[in-house]
């Protein structure tokens, strides 16, 4: 057995499978919306998820282009004659398959990782779940593929089950709305896009995932392993059993991933010196570019009695709404995406902005104009007529005598604190 696998991997499609989905996998990771992905290691797993929605009709165009093999080299009829059952022969190409797409799946994620190895220090035991997931529906596309092509052994057949499979994926939301948990159970790549730095995938939305998925690769497996109608039919009973397994374990809410947040990433980790300067356990990494920034925009705050003394990430979280705790000493700054940027600015800007569920309070321009005033430099908006705003609101303080400047500034940021 081990000598039959060894010669499909080197003969077989499989390594070829293997390497062109990696390399379309590393390409979307770092072309496509690397941002979306660099905060740390469940965002990374959960872009390849996504990734899924092309990458899973390549894995069924690769089964469906190995499964037509013994028809276009017209040896079916030869093999057929051997008393070696088909089910014992297809072993091999079916472990060799499965094998390298997997291992292409998990490379293109290692690839992907050199990238925050550095930064993402948070690996939670979720991350294992969903590559998982992942990897299962690859096999169970590449195993639906070689059915495919063993049955329909055309020149069309791949291509035509590539397509196909990527409009079951598509239309898979459509179908099943208004139930969203539904589109959760048949969908691997539902709610995958664009998730948050504190996201999750909660465990039984994994299982049921996985159930569908391995009842979907059984029964591409008996496909193609059988030699008769009775197998063939027979085939459909553990995709009706997966469905409605999956379907039972599966939690019948909405926005199940979305509003989904691991509270452990969204632990405050703190450096050791004083003054004292907090991130998220996700953002952990990145700890050391912070701290410099934050005791510099600590030292510019310091120039005006009552402020911050303390600096935390903001924590806050808008899918489900989760405001951090704010007091009066801590300034609070968000940091997205596993990049820092200019967090000193950020940060006295901060100090004197509204929270986000307040409507009162001081609006942007003044927020700007009192902050840079502080910092000693222009204002900077990315809307122009805000930063035209902030300019003149900015210069208007500079004309003001020091201690009325700065008791305007002190205004703002009671108004910021007591959304006044």
């Amino acid at each position: 057995m081990s000598r039959a696998l060894s010669i499909e991997l080197r003969r077989s499609a499989a390594p070829g499978s293997a390497l062109i989905l990696l390399a379309v996998g590393v390409a979307l990771l770092y072309l496509v919306a690397e941002a979306e992905w660099s905060a740390g290691w469940m965002q990374l797993v959960m872009a390849q998820r996504l990734y899924l929605a092309l990458l899973w009709p390549l894995a069924l165009a690769a089964g469906a282009w190995q499964g037509r093999r013994e028809r276009q080299s017209n040896v079916t009829e030869l093999f057929a004659s051997t008393p070696r059952p088909r089910a014992s022969r297809v072993v091999p190409t079916v472990g060799a398959m499965a094998l390298t797409i997997v291992a292409g799946y998990l490379l293109m994620g290692l690839v992907g990782g050199l990238a925050i190895v550095s930064t993402a220090h948070y690996l939670p035991p979720q991350v294992a779940a969903v590559t998982a997931v992942g990897a299962l529906a690859l096999v169970a596309g590449v195993w639906l593929g070689m059915a495919a092509g063993h049955l329909l052994p055309w020149l069309v057949t791949a291509p035509a089950v590539a397509v196909a499979g990527l409009g079951v994926l598509l239309t898979i939301p459509a179908a099943t709305r208004p139930k969203g948990w539904l589109a959760l159970v048949f969908s691997p790549i539902y709610e995958m896009n664009l998730p948050e730095d504190y996201a999750t995938v909660p465990g039984r939305v994994s299982v049921s995932q996985a159930i569908w998925l391995a009842a979907l690769a059984l029964a591409g497996l008996l496909l193609f392993a059988s030699s008769g109608w009775r197998v063939r039919v027979a085939a459909l009973l553990p995709v009706a059993l997966g469905a409605v397994l999956a379907i039972t374990v599966m939690p019948h809410h909405d926005r199940l991933v979305v509003d989904a947040v691991d509270p452990v990433a969204k632990e405050l980790v703190c450096a050791r010196d004083e003054p004292r300067v907090c991130v998220s356990r996700v953002h952990e990494g990145l700890l050391p570019e912070v701290v410099p920034q934050a005791r510099e925009a600590l030292t510019v705050l310091a120039k005006l009695p009552g402020m911050p003394s303390r600096v935390h990430e903001d924590t806050t979280t808008y899918l489900p709404y989760v405001p951090a705790p704010r007091t009066a000493d801590v300034a609070l700054v968000t940091i997205r995406g596993g990049k820092t940027g200019d967090l000193t600015s950020k940060i006295v800007t901060g100090v004197f902005a509204r929270s986000y569920d307040c409507e009162k309070g001081p609006d942007w321009a003044d927020t700007l104009a009192a902050a840079y005033w502080l910092i000693g430099r222009t204002p900077v908006a990315e809307e122009p007529d805000v930063a035209a705003d902030a300019l003149i609101r900015w210069r208007e303080l500079g004309k003001l005598p020091a201690g009325e400047a700065a008791a305007r500034v002190t205004a703002i940021r009671d108004a910021a604190v007591g959304c006044k």
